[in-house]
């Protein structure tokens, strides 16, 4: 008896270059260098901003506590 084929665990590949960026099927991105490690951290960012993957959103501005009550 054949066994099924294993589900893959990615919806998209793009190969770059110096990288290939891979879709997870949740929507995340995860980007991989040509050495064969996986890319994290701000050079993760700024190759997905390249790709026009991910959008950049200013951060929240904290609001001020509320004064407690007397």
């Amino acid at each position: 008896m054949a066994k099924a084929p294993a589900k893959k665990s990615t919806k998209g590949k793009k190969e770059k270059k110096d990288y290939t960026i891979i879709e997870k099927r949740s929507g995340r991105f995860a980007v991989k260098g040509k050495d064969g490690k996986f890319i994290n951290g701000e050079e993760k960012v700024k190759i997905l901003l390249a790709e026009k993957k991910i959008k950049l959103t200013a951060p929240r501005k904290k609001e001020e506590a509320a004064p407690a009550a007397e």
